[in-house]
């Protein structure tokens, strides 16, 4: 299938622009192609969101929300179909697709009803006769960039908010997902949103993604990614005086007592470890364990990782499914040869996987060291794949100081029965999220996600917090006094 791209309500076909396939992670089976548009492409759509925007800012929030309930049941309406869809584009397992598309439809319906909220404040003013409020305003055309691993959640915590703050949209997604954009476009078309207020344009980071990012008309920008490219789309962003939010790496930990529930912890290790293949930004990375239980835990891990079923994540059964593409198991690969090379004792797994029908895909066994040194690099940086370094620590506070020790700040999880440890921890993790007796994913769409340090620069997807990244605040003073009244000047006791 030849996808388009969608600009000013139309699917526009140019076919003097380049192409690259989509493949199937699981199978390497060619699945469609997508243009590599140009900043030509940039430049209609960036015109044709600036006219929609002007208009779409003048309809009433709660009626700009009704499409998003709209949508949100189309998506309902279409959840399974979108799940499989997702599964063969990214090849994440079936169940973890069809979780992905009902985030979906969760920030549909919750950010719908910010349509009737969109809350400003009102105060007193310091003069008689005047009154004060601020409200928030849309900023114009939000530019998104989008990643593979959660190709229509990630679409949504941004196109969501932005569109009910009454801002247009040019969204990039990820070359290696694009069925989930153009998934998500048909439906827009289909609830009947007024064109150009949703743009779509294929291609590639460096080229569409930079023109997204210069471009004088576009004047938000939100990027999920690494933190390599997020650091380049800031400093570009900052140049042309673009607010500029980003959500990028993580090297998460979950830390374990010795007073913890094992059973749990296991349970919540191998899931966030192993879910997605550990391709999430939220993936336990470390585990950061209690010298106590150490052994007792490294035990059941491996154990338990055995179990794991590898393939297609079509097939119900399956577990575990392939990573993205072939980079991505060569750089999975490489830092588990690192880890070898620093001395960390390899439990189980630390190959790639290419024995009978998954010599087809991209899958990697996953793996589990154990006595890794905290400041190494197999502990330090992002892998993107299904691997734990374990880590041992004699205390609370040691573990604290591990787990703070990387340069991100994203996720932390911490299982104990101590709620005196529990609320210690809660306070001194220096990560945007903290888990209390459950793994480092599991984040909820009412809630702000991000993260701190090399993970973000202070701004948030989901939850109200996401508003603040699409609006601009304004404040408004009405005298009715009938005279000038000058703050800080006629009422200076």
């Amino acid at each position: 299938m030849k996808l388009l791209n969608f600009i000013g309500g139309e699917w526009i076909e140019d076919n003097s622009l380049q192409t690259m396939p989509v493949i199937n992670p699981a199978n390497g089976e060619q699945l469609g192609t997508i243009p590599l548009s140009t900043k030509f492409q940039v430049e209609l759509a960036a015109q044709k969101a600036k006219e929609a925007q002007k208009q779409w800012a003048l309809v009433p929030a709660p009626k700009r929300a009704d499409y998003l309930y709209e949508i949100a049941f189309k998506l309902k309406e279409k959840k399974e179909h979108l799940a499989q869809i997702l599964t063969k584009e990214m090849g994440k397992v079936i169940e973890e697709a069809r979780g992905e598309v009902q985030e979906g439809i969760d920030m549909a319906l919750y950010m719908a009803a910010e349509g009737r909220r969109l809350f400003g404040e009102t105060v007193p003013s310091e003069l008689p006769n005047k009154f004060a409020m601020s409200v928030r305003a849309p900023i114009g055309v939000a530019g998104l960039i989008t990643p593979w691993n959660f190709p229509i959640a990630i679409a949504t915590w941004k196109s969501f908010p932005a569109l009910v703050a009454g801002n247009t949209v040019i969204w990039k997604p990820s070359n290696e997902t694009p069925f989930m954009a153009y998934e998500l476009a048909k439906i827009f078309e289909e609830v009947g949103l007024p064109p150009g207020v949703v743009n779509v344009v294929f291609g590639s980071g460096p080229t569409v993604g930079t023109a997204i990012v210069e471009h004088p008309d576009i004047r938000v920008i939100s990027f999920t990614g690494s933190t390599t490219t997020g650091s380049k789309v800031a400093e570009l962003g900052g140049k042309h005086l673009k607010k500029v939010s980003l959500e990028m790496g993580g090297k998460n930990a979950v830390i374990v007592m010795d007073d913890a529930n094992l059973d749990l912890a296991l349970e919540g290790i191998l899931w966030s470890a192993f879910g997605t293949a550990g391709q999430r930004c939220t993936a336990c990375s470390r585990v950061i364990v209690h010298k106590n239980v150490k052994q007792e835990l490294e035990n059941r891990l491996v154990e338990a990782t055995k179990q794991l079923t590898i393939g297609d994540g079509l097939d119900p059964s399956v577990k575990v499914g392939p990573v993205i593409n072939k980079a991505a198991l060569e750089k999975i690969n490489h830092y588990v040869q690192i880890g070898k090379q620093q001395g960390a004792n390899l439990l189980i797994g630390g190959e790639i996987l290419s024995e009978g029908e998954l010599s087809k895909g991209y899958y990697y066994a996953p793996t589990i060291f154990t006595d890794v040194e905290a400041t190494s690099i197999l502990a330090q940086e992002e892998i993107f794949g299904p691997v734990i370094s374990i880590i041992e620590v004699s205390s609370l506070e040691e573990a604290i100081e591990v787990n703070n020790g990387v340069k991100f700040g994203l996720s932390s999880s911490i299982f104990s029965q101590d709620i005196n440890k529990i609320f210690k921890a809660q306070q001194l993790l220096d990560t945007g999220i903290v888990y209390v007796n459950a793994g480092t994913t599991g984040a909820e769409i009412h809630l702000p996600f991000g993260g701190t340090k090399g993970t973000g620069n202070g701004h948030r997807d989901s939850g109200q917090a996401a508003l603040d990244v699409y609006t601009e605040w304004k404040s408004i003073y009405v005298d009715y006094s009938g005279k000038l009244q000058r703050a800080q000047i006629d009422n200076n006791a």
